[in-house]
């Protein structure tokens, strides 16, 4: 069963910067992307930003476009969030995600096989 361990997260002012990091604890799973999703109170799961494991491609949720940077080392088996620039509305739990499995787009919950539980990102005012 693969394992993914977040770190990271916290409570930080506006205009501030956290970096998000979650660790696939299996390496011989064959990680074809990985993402960020986040839930704040009362809303559903939302993608945040994706990368795809060989290549490195990402896309983001134009909410977090210029602000935030997703990468990965391949070598760790390890994804991270650099988030800058926060607002009170980036509020929420943050979820990382793998998936094993070939997809177009990887920006939704069911292209994703595997999930971490969860870090807590606030933003004050």
């Amino acid at each position: 069963q693969v394992q993914l361990v977040e770190s990271g997260g916290g409570l930080v002012q506006a205009g501030g910067s956290l970096r998000l990091s979650c660790e696939a604890s299996e390496r011989t799973f064959s990680i074809r992307a990985m993402g960020w999703f986040r839930q704040a109170p009362g809303k559903e799961r939302e993608f945040v930003a994706r990368i795809i494991w060989t290549g490195g491609n990402t896309v983001y949720v134009d909410a977090v476009k210029g602000r935030f940077t997703i990468s990965r080392d391949n070598t760790k088996n390890t994804v991270y969030l650099q988030m800058n620039s926060l607002k009170p509305e980036d509020t929420a739990v943050y979820y990382c995600a793998a998936s094993g499995d070939v997809s177009y787009y990887y920006t939704h919950k069911g292209d994703y096989n595997y999930w971490g539980q969860g870090t807590q990102v606030t933003v004050s005012s």
